[in-house]
């Protein structure tokens, strides 16, 4: 019976996993769709869609499956067309969350995002209710072995960077949203692709949470994040590293 068991749990994660896996692919092709729309289906001259193909790199999409995204998205008529919806709302203990998507159906994704809200205590808000909690900006990673501190700050600067902070784990450099492309193109050009780069909202607060309200805002991202339409979800909460733990066991 134990054995049946772990095998029945072996098969679950897997099956978690190969779903992940294809949420993942599904968001990078609408992201590609989008990007491949907005200019020219030429990564060379599309800093956005260079942007999508990127991130669809990140998560092991094959090459072939990129490109087909790309010519489906060109193609005359073909596809579908995605528009971009922004979702706000309070969580658990009056967390800020933020939800971004891409829909081809506003209708659908907005039932299902008032849905996921409501069944874990949270209610969605209007737009920009509360945007004003974060600051939206580029971000840029690179790892360590990228370039020395210096280098990498000296890059960013040039490029028109705000902010460069650098660790054992690698080098963040932050700038405004309109100066994204433009900051990402001149490291790349200098230091190579980076390890991911990305438009983010970052909050101005936090709320810390205790173990029964961090589970429950938790199953409310988590609902959010298994939405077809929904590309990223960003909340203000934190979680000490006691009740993280707990609730990662």
């Amino acid at each position: 019976m134990a054995g049946h068991s772990q095998f029945k749990n072996i098969m679950h994660r897997k099956g978690a996993q190969d779903a992940r896996r294809a949420r993942s692919f599904a968001r990078a092709i609408r992201e590609i769709t989008v990007a491949a729309r907005s200019g020219l289906p030429d990564p060379s001259t599309n800093s956005r869609l260079r942007a999508a193909i990127s991130a669809a790199q990140k998560v092991n999409m094959p090459k072939d499956t990129v490109e087909r995204a790309i010519k489906k998205a060109a193609g005359s008529g073909g596809g579908d067309d995605y528009v971009e919806v922004r979702y706000e709302g309070y969580g658990p203990a009056g967390v800020a969350v933020i939800v971004e998507t891409l829909t081809d159906n506003r209708n659908r994704t907005a039932s299902d995002v008032r849905t996921a809200f409501s069944k874990h205590g949270g209610s969605l808000g209007e737009t920009n209710s509360v945007s004003f909690m974060f600051t939206r900006l580029g971000v840029v990673n690179y790892l360590p072995g990228a370039g020395s501190e210096d280098d990498m700050l000296e890059a960013a600067i040039e490029a028109g960077a705000d902010n460069v902070e650098s660790g054992i784990e690698g080098h963040e450099i932050t700038c405004a949203t309109e100066a994204f492309f433009t900051v990402r193109d001149a490291l790349e050009a200098r230091f190579g692709p980076p390890d991911s780069a990305k438009l983010d909202w970052r909050p101005s607060m936090v709320v810390t949470l205790d173990e029964e309200k961090g589970a429950t805002l938790l199953k409310l991202i988590d609902a959010l994040d298994e939405n077809d339409d929904v590309q990223a979800v960003y909340a203000n909460f934190d979680l000490p590293d006691a009740v993280a733990e707990r609730l990662s066991a």
